[in-house]
């Protein structure tokens, strides 16, 4: 009996990580339509897809969302990329707020 249920979550994981990366396809088609609040409601949906069935978002898609108010970064028109002192900094231009990925980590991955 575990087997089944073992190989049906496996399916269910399979299926959610699908989901994830085609809403963040989604999101990206949306944000450079200028449909700005679609693709907010698509990161919205990915992390919930993410937290109902416990699968990581994978980190191309992870930075590609506001960690302070989840909308979707897209370079000049929702946020702002700077290198500074060995970092990529993001600015929201939603929630004012900034993220610093260091660079030799943004590179391995």
């Amino acid at each position: 009996m575990s087997k089944r249920r073992n190989r049906k979550k496996e399916l269910q994981k399979k299926i959610a990580k699908q989901r994830i990366q085609r809403l963040f396809l989604l999101a990206e088609q949306y944000a450079l339509c200028g449909r700005l609040k679609l693709s907010d409601r698509c990161v919205f949906l990915a992390r919930k897809v993410s937290m109902r069935y416990l699968v990581s978002i994978p980190n191309k898609c992870k930075r590609r969302f506001c960690k302070h108010c989840y909308s979707y970064l897209l370079p000049n028109v929702t946020c702002r990329i700077r290198i500074h002192r060995g970092k990529i900094v993001t600015y929201c231009n939603n929630c004012k707020k900034f993220m610093r990925i260091p660079i030799q980590d943004h590179l391995a991955k």
